[in-house]
């Protein structure tokens, strides 16, 4: 692919950094986002807050995980790498630590089906992968595995994941996981929250196929 092509896709990253921030879903240098490019991955840096960011300091990187690039790539780099090498279906991830969702993550607790919107997430929960120091090889295992059959999940007493075919649709996935949080933290304060069943998850997973951001190259 060519180095144009690189570098729009640079560009796309930049701004989903920076509607981490505005969205409220990020702060100061916290999040980091990989897209699929050729043979690899382009990965956000380390220690460099979203607004100064620009589509020359996104990283280049292999399914070795090495690069050459002269700024470092985020610590997490190693998940992003493993979910994209093991999930070809996947083109973009955005990690990040929204309130909500790191208030569950905190306690460890996976998310039920209390609203159908869940079913964007690829079943009738978002799991709560178990605590692990980040940028290690055990993260990504734990990661990994919590979002087999999914597209988001938690980390433990750190964030959470949203992916997808794009950048776009990963993105989006990140906006519903917080907002489905902040709606099942009101509701246990409310009461008992109704939880649907996974048959009608099952439903909604197959009509959410076509559901969600889409180019226009995409609208029928």
């Amino acid at each position: 692919m060519s180095e144009t092509a690189a570098y729009e896709i640079s560009g796309a990253i930049v701004e989903a950094m920076r509607s981490l921030i505005t969205l409220g879903l990020s702060q100061g240098t916290a999040g980091n986002v990989s897209v699929r490019f050729g043979d690899g991955f382009l990965m956000t840096p380390s220690g460099i807050p979203a607004d100064e960011l620009r589509p020359d300091d996104i990283v280049p990187m292999t399914m070795e995980g090495t690069h050459r690039h002269a700024l470092v790539p985020s610590s997490e780099w190693r998940f992003h790498r493993d979910i994209l090498r093991q999930r070809p279906e996947i083109g973009a991830v955005v990690h990040a630590h929204p309130t909500y969702c790191t208030a569950f993550a905190m306690c460890g607790r996976e998310i039920p089906a209390v609203h159908y919107m869940i079913a964007a997430a690829g079943g009738p929960t978002i799991r709560c992968a178990p605590y692990a120091p980040y940028g290690t090889e055990e993260l990504s295992i734990a990661a990994v595995t919590a979002l087999d059959g999914r597209l988001g999940c938690l980390l433990a007493n750190h964030g959470m994941i949203a992916t997808g075919r794009d950048l776009a649709k990963a993105l989006w996935l990140a906006v519903e996981m917080e907002a489905l949080c902040r709606q099942y933290a009101v509701a246990l304060q409310v009461g008992q929250p109704v939880i649907l069943s996974d048959a009608e998850i099952a439903r909604t997973v197959k009509r959410f196929e076509s559901y969600g951001p889409r180019s226009r190259t995409e609208m029928p």
